[in-house]
Protein backbone atom coordinates (compact mmCIF):
# COMPACT_ATOMS: atom_id res chain seq x y z
CA UNK A 1 0.00 0.00 0.00
CA UNK A 2 1.17 3.33 -0.80
CA UNK A 3 0.55 6.50 1.94
CA UNK A 4 2.21 8.93 -0.35
CA UNK A 5 0.34 10.28 -2.84
CA UNK A 6 1.80 13.68 -4.40
CA UNK A 7 -0.17 15.44 -7.18
CA UNK A 8 1.13 18.45 -9.45
CA UNK A 9 -1.29 20.90 -10.72
CA UNK A 10 0.14 21.07 -13.83
CA UNK A 11 -0.57 17.58 -14.63
CA UNK A 12 -4.70 17.95 -13.32
CA UNK A 13 -6.70 18.28 -16.72
CA UNK A 14 -8.74 21.51 -16.74
CA UNK A 15 -12.40 21.49 -17.61
CA UNK A 16 -15.49 24.14 -17.70
CA UNK A 17 -17.68 23.28 -14.46
CA UNK A 18 -21.49 24.10 -14.59
CA UNK A 19 -21.26 27.42 -13.22
CA UNK A 20 -18.60 28.21 -15.58
CA UNK A 21 -15.33 28.43 -13.89
CA UNK A 22 -12.36 26.62 -15.23
CA UNK A 23 -11.49 23.59 -12.65
CA UNK A 24 -9.02 21.61 -12.01
CA UNK A 25 -9.83 18.31 -9.82
CA UNK A 26 -6.64 17.93 -7.21
CA UNK A 27 -8.02 15.23 -5.61
CA UNK A 28 -11.42 13.80 -5.31
CA UNK A 29 -12.46 10.52 -3.86
CA UNK A 30 -14.58 8.87 -6.62
CA UNK A 31 -12.38 9.74 -9.24
CA UNK A 32 -8.88 9.09 -7.59
CA UNK A 33 -10.07 5.92 -5.80
CA UNK A 34 -9.46 7.71 -2.16
CA UNK A 35 -10.66 7.05 1.04
CA UNK A 36 -12.53 11.29 1.65
CA UNK A 37 -15.36 12.59 2.51
CA UNK A 38 -14.57 15.88 0.53
CA UNK A 39 -13.05 17.00 -2.76
CA UNK A 40 -10.35 19.97 -3.79
CA UNK A 41 -10.19 21.83 -7.03
CA UNK A 42 -8.41 24.85 -8.68
CA UNK A 43 -10.61 27.33 -10.03
CA UNK A 44 -9.89 30.11 -12.55
CA UNK A 45 -11.87 32.90 -13.60
CA UNK A 46 -10.91 34.88 -16.23
CA UNK A 47 -10.68 39.02 -15.47
CA UNK A 48 -14.54 40.50 -15.77
CA UNK A 49 -16.02 36.82 -15.89
CA UNK A 50 -18.15 35.83 -13.37
CA UNK A 51 -18.95 32.25 -12.00
CA UNK A 52 -23.39 31.59 -12.74
CA UNK A 53 -25.72 31.46 -9.91
CA UNK A 54 -26.09 28.17 -8.37
CA UNK A 55 -26.64 26.14 -5.60
CA UNK A 56 -24.79 23.41 -3.92
CA UNK A 57 -26.36 20.36 -1.25
CA UNK A 58 -23.04 20.66 0.20
CA UNK A 59 -20.82 23.00 2.01
CA UNK A 60 -17.94 24.60 0.04
CA UNK A 61 -14.65 26.72 1.12
CA UNK A 62 -13.40 28.96 -0.78
CA UNK A 63 -9.43 30.24 -0.33
CA UNK A 64 -8.16 32.49 -2.31
CA UNK A 65 -4.87 32.40 -4.16
CA UNK A 66 -4.71 35.30 -6.70
CA UNK A 67 -6.69 38.12 -7.67
CA UNK A 68 -9.90 40.30 -6.12
CA UNK A 69 -13.28 39.47 -6.81
CA UNK A 70 -17.01 39.82 -5.22
CA UNK A 71 -18.45 36.91 -3.56
CA UNK A 72 -22.13 36.72 -3.30
CA UNK A 73 -24.16 34.39 -1.29
CA UNK A 74 -27.85 34.78 -0.96
CA UNK A 75 -28.00 38.95 -0.44
CA UNK A 76 -24.71 39.38 1.20
CA UNK A 77 -21.96 40.87 -0.79
CA UNK A 78 -18.18 41.00 -0.01
CA UNK A 79 -14.78 41.81 -1.49
CA UNK A 80 -12.21 38.89 -1.87
CA UNK A 81 -8.62 38.96 -2.06
CA UNK A 82 -5.73 36.80 -2.03
CA UNK A 83 -5.58 34.95 1.51
CA UNK A 84 -9.38 35.96 2.19
CA UNK A 85 -11.23 32.67 3.02
CA UNK A 86 -15.00 31.98 2.29
CA UNK A 87 -17.43 29.55 3.89
CA UNK A 88 -20.58 28.82 1.92
CA UNK A 89 -23.26 26.93 3.76
CA UNK A 90 -24.62 24.04 2.19
CA UNK A 91 -28.14 24.81 -0.04
CA UNK A 92 -26.90 28.43 -0.37
CA UNK A 93 -27.46 30.62 -3.73
CA UNK A 94 -24.13 31.55 -4.54
CA UNK A 95 -21.55 33.20 -7.37
CA UNK A 96 -18.65 35.14 -7.52
CA UNK A 97 -17.10 37.78 -9.86
CA UNK A 98 -13.35 38.63 -10.95
CA UNK A 99 -13.49 42.77 -10.96
CA UNK A 100 -9.62 42.69 -10.88
CA UNK A 101 -6.87 42.99 -13.79
CA UNK A 102 -5.49 39.24 -13.75
CA UNK A 103 -7.64 36.18 -13.35
CA UNK A 104 -9.21 35.56 -10.07
CA UNK A 105 -7.42 32.36 -8.46
CA UNK A 106 -8.96 30.15 -5.82
CA UNK A 107 -9.38 27.08 -4.31
CA UNK A 108 -12.55 24.76 -3.93
CA UNK A 109 -12.85 22.31 -1.20
CA UNK A 110 -16.54 20.71 -0.90
CA UNK A 111 -17.65 18.12 1.82
CA UNK A 112 -19.24 16.19 1.00
CA UNK A 113 -17.43 15.76 -2.49
CA UNK A 114 -18.55 17.31 -5.20
CA UNK A 115 -21.46 15.24 -7.55
CA UNK A 116 -23.48 16.28 -10.20
CA UNK A 117 -26.76 15.70 -8.99
CA UNK A 118 -25.88 17.84 -5.67
CA UNK A 119 -25.78 20.91 -7.59
CA UNK A 120 -28.56 22.95 -9.08
CA UNK A 121 -27.52 25.79 -11.62
CA UNK A 122 -29.82 28.72 -10.97
CA UNK A 123 -29.39 30.47 -14.47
Amino acid sequence: MNFLLLRNLSECKEFIAGDKTSLKSILHPVYDNLDLNYCIAEARLKQGKSSLWHRLKTTELYFILEGTGIMEIESEKARVKKGTAVFIPANSRQRIRNTGKKDLVFLCIVSPAWKKELEEILE
